[in-house]
């Protein structure tokens, strides 16, 4: 589904990713992990191109979506739809939970009228929200919870029908209730998404994760089936990272 091949990346001079290659499985859970400034969000950044709106970016490598360099060419406004990001913290928009799950099929020309309140309920049904906010639709979206405010998010990106679902460290500003609540969504979403997911909780990363790479100072370590990744580690720097030696 997505595929990274030798990815560098440098911030001015700063090189903030040193030839990260990778494969994302379609309808998976990938999880990257690392300490604090190795890479991590960089990298997931790297899959729809968000690096690009950073000033002084500067990107070598490829990085394949359906068999694509995203790279060469590529319509931003088309991979953004398909291959969208959850931030750490939810960012509705100032509007009405409708206008925020219907903002991206109306300005992308996908649904109007009927087809636009159909869209917006499907998205929110994904989500298991619409039971809580079905009946108050014109309700200011930042009236919500801030685990409903994430799940709005959520639905907002699957009202636009992606492929891919990119998340960066979505449950880090809820509390432990919401972030099972959040894990137990990501879980039903891989079904019909494929998912990248960057935690600092590894305890996350194990519960929900089918991949896993350990990223250390812009390298990819380690990359490869989660229990194995936790178990059984091929390289010491990924043990020591798991165990708590360091991080």
């Amino acid at each position: 589904m997505l595929e990274a091949r030798n990815v560098r990346l440098w911030y001015g001079d700063f090189n903030a990713l040193k030839g990260v290659s990778m494969k994302i499985q379609p309808r998976s859970i990938t999880a990257i992990i690392g300490p604090s400034g190795c890479g991590k969000s960089t990298m997931l950044r790297c899959f729809n191109r968000m690096n690009d709106l950073v000033e002084g970016c500067r990107v070598e490598g490829e990085v394949l979506f359906e068999g694509r360099n995203i790279y060469d060419h590529y319509d931003l406004t088309e991979l953004r739809k398909r291959v969208g990001m959850v931030f750490q913290r939810p960012n509705p928009f100032p509007l009405s939970v409708q206008e925020n799950v219907g903002y991206g099929p109306r300005i992308h020309g996908l649904a109007s009228g009927d087809g636009l309140r159909a869209a917006v309920k499907k998205a929110l049904q994904a989500t298991q929200l619409w039971n809580d906010v079905g009946d108050r639709l014109t309700a200011p979206a930042l009236s919500l919870s801030a685990e409903q405010q994430q799940r709005l998010c959520i639905s907002r990106l699957l009202a636009v029908a992606p492929d891919i679902l990119l998340m960066d460290e979505p449950c880090s500003a809820l509390d432990p209730m919401a972030t099972q609540n959040i894990e137990e969504l990501m879980l039903e979403l891989k079904r019909d998404y494929t998912i990248v997911i960057v935690t600092h909780n590894m305890q996350q990363a194990a519960r929900v994760s089918d991949f896993t790479g350990f990223m250390l100072l812009g390298e990819l370590v380690e990359f490869g089936e989660t229990q194995t990744i936790f178990t059984a580690p091929t390289d010491k720097r990924t043990e020591e990272y798991i165990t708590g030696r360091y991080g």
